[in-house]
């Protein structure tokens, strides 16, 4: 079976969720174009959930997915807290902050029976995953309503796990991608491909279908994907200056800059691997940093920091996400991009 007669879309076109940018304008954009519009739902509580599939609901009849983080909330360590904000002082001395008045976060949640209770009532049709599967239970409660389910795979390891625990279809998270990479089974980012690489790989190590997701920003890359042997593609850099997106005027502007050529992987931000438009705290922090506390914790004391510096004008401290390829990246309405990638089927 196809991809797209697998999840009822026309085109097996799959917009990324990005938590912080998007809502279910761009979801609601995407679907009615005949691909699968995405619900980030991560930072969102039931009852935001809730409205927003009503509003995606009310405005089409087509397939939509909504996503989830599946990590497992970690225990707070006082002393790699204290470690990580002795780290930021600087930065909170520079501002005019007090380390003291830091606030706790919202944070991101992982997918609970709490949130399945906010879904079940309207059977959502694609349900997916980010950082693994949850617990059998819950993953057992969301097929029994019939929705079809996704998951991200960094590695072939990944990928089989994810087969064998019944996923409906694979998505092949390239380490071009932006945002949070998806791995699950290791923190070693070097074990982190390419899509060029991990496709053909996964391809032949599962029987599902696999989407490929990561550099994917025009009908070229989808039919280099396609080529690859993917049953379709995800794409999310590329839908980030649509008018249906909720990216901030800051981010929006870095996209259109000459900073969009320089991307990394870092875990300041949030205290997992993801993927951004470098900028200086992941440059004095290089990157990659021991003492940030573990997802999504890190994000607690970078928040202060994020919001003065963004209300002087400047996004050194804001998670600027963004893939490797940023080409296709235009302010056209994510109907017209969706088009244009269908175009390479």
């Amino acid at each position: 079976m196809s991809l797209a007669s697998l999840l009822g879309i026309e085109r097996p076109i799959i917009q990324a969720p990005m938590a912080g940018v998007q809502g279910s304008g761009l979801a609601i954009a995407v679907s009615e174009a005949g691909g699968l519009g995405s619900l980030p739902c991560a930072m969102l509580g039931p009852d935001a959930i809730r409205r927003e599939i009503e509003a995606i609901r009310s405005s089409t009849k087509r397939p939509y997915n909504v996503n989830f983080f599946c990590h497992t909330p970690p225990t707070p360590d006082d002393a790699r807290e204290a470690a990580w904000r002795e780290a930021l002082a600087p930065y909170f001395e520079e501002l005019g902050l007090d380390r003291a008045t830091i606030a706790p976060g919202a944070g991101r949640a992982p997918f609970s029976h709490e949130a399945a209770d906010a879904i079940e009532p309207f059977r959502p049709p694609v349900v997916s995953f980010h950082f693994g599967l949850p617990a059998p239970d819950l993953l057992a409660r969301v097929k029994g309503w019939g929705s079809k389910v996704l998951s991200s795979a960094t590695t072939v390891e990944e990928a089989r796990w994810l087969e064998a625990r019944g996923v409906d279809a694979i998505i092949a998270q390239g380490a071009e991608a932006g945002g949070h990479r998806g791995m699950f089974l290791t923190g070693d980012v070097a074990t982190q491909v390419g899509t060029l690489a991990l496709v053909p790989q996964v391809v032949a190590a599962v029987e599902v279908p696999v989407v490929a997701a990561g550099g994917v920003a025009d009908a070229r890359g989808v039919r280099a994907a396609m080529a690859l042997g993917a049953a379709g593609v995800q794409v999310g850099t590329a839908y980030l200056l649509c008018p249906e997106a909720t990216t901030s005027a800051m981010h929006r502007a870095a996209l259109r800059s000459e900073a969009a050529r320089a991307t990394a992987i870092t875990n300041v931000f949030t205290g997992r691997p993801a993927r951004g438009i470098v900028n200086r705290l992941m440059r004095d922090l290089r990157f990659m940093s021991e003492l940030a506390p573990e997802f999504p914790l890190a994000a607690t004391a970078v928040a202060p920091l994020r919001a003065a510096a963004e209300g002087r004008g400047s996004g050194d401290f804001s998670p600027l996400w963004a893939g490797q390829n940023a080409s296709g990246c235009r302010e056209v309405p994510a109907a017209e991009i969706t088009r244009e990638l269908a175009a390479g089927l």
